[in-house]
């Protein structure tokens, strides 16, 4: 049932988030925007409130299978390290099996989550990009009423994607989402378990909804706030088969992106991740643990 509980609570957590993560993309990938409300009405006065959702259909339809991936690699990693050091599946795990566990889990996700988000960010940037092209052809040069965009939906543009630059291009910034997701799950998983062993009430193993929510939440922002640079530079690799390429790799995106922008790049969106991930996570994990006790109560 983990499996099913993280998919559920992964779709209710999309369905916040996902306006406040297409300006933390913006911002991470475009350096016009000098910060959020900035990218908030440029976005809003150039394309209204559909340039807030572009590319959300993919994430959609694969977010129950990432998210049932997650929690459910979480929960049988943990059942096994415990199986393994303590006898039984049901001992308590220390710290460091969750911290283990959750660093696998989010291993796992990234060879389901590199093709859905290339593109992700390359929808959500794709009109940025059209500007570019156009501001570069010269001033005397007239741009067309209504230029047309290159990928017409996440499925054109993955084949799209496919075609022009083969598989790779379907995992291009792996290598960063891997670095992003392996530490941010494990802060992500430790730091629920610790939240709702505090937050729980004397004589109970587990804290009320609104323990949930608090521990959901901030366990959110904390793996977001480890995730960021990472994050970043992922965005930039991703979003850099569009036009001319920029960068090498990841070395080179790093070096190249702090050369040119100070150290501070790397937490371009770090305040909009964490106030996305409040929110988002408050959901999933109240989603997620409503789904287990429902099912518990009745399977027994």
């Amino acid at each position: 049932m983990d499996f099913v509980a993280g998919a559920i609570g992964g779709v209710c957590g999309v369905a916040v988030g996902y306006p406040l993560d297409t300006v933390k993309v913006r911002i991470q990938t475009e350096p016009q925007y000098r910060g959020i409300w900035h990218c908030i009405r440029d976005t809003y006065h150039r394309e209204r409130v559909w340039g807030f959702y572009r590319g959300l259909s993919l994430p959609v339809c694969t977010v129950s299978l990432v998210s049932s991936v997650s929690f459910g690699t979480y929960c049988h990693c943990l059942a096994h390290i415990c199986r393994l050091r303590y006898g039984s599946p049901d001992a308590k795990p220390t710290k460091a099996d969750i911290t283990l566990s959750g660093c696998a889990s989010g291993l796992v996700r990234v060879f389901l989550t590199s093709p859905t988000e290339v593109a992700k960010v390359r929808l959500q940037t794709q009109t940025q990009t059209q500007q570019r092209r156009l501001s570069a052809s010269g001033p005397s040069a007239v741009p067309p009423a209504c230029p047309e965009p290159k990928y017409r939906g996440p499925l054109h543009c993955l084949a799209t994607v496919a075609r022009e630059e083969g598989l790779r291009g379907l995992y291009k910034g792996s290598s960063a989402l891997l670095l992003r997701d392996g530490h941010s799950f494990a802060t992500y998983f430790l730091s629920y378990a610790v939240l709702c062993e505090c937050l729980s009430p004397a004589g109970h193993s587990h804290p009320d909804v609104l323990g949930v929510l608090v521990a959901g939440g901030c366990a959110g922002v904390l793996a977001w706030a480890v995730a960021t640079p990472m994050d970043v530079i992922k965005s930039r690799l991703q979003a850099d088969g569009q036009g001319q390429r920029r960068y090498r790799g990841l070395l080179h995106c790093v070096v190249t992106s702090v050369r040119e922008e100070g150290p501070r790049v790397l937490f371009k969106g770090l305040l909009i991740n964490c106030a996305r991930a409040f929110p988002v996570n408050m959901v999933v994990f109240v989603a997620y643990e409503a789904v287990l006790r429902l099912t518990r109560g009745l399977l027994t």
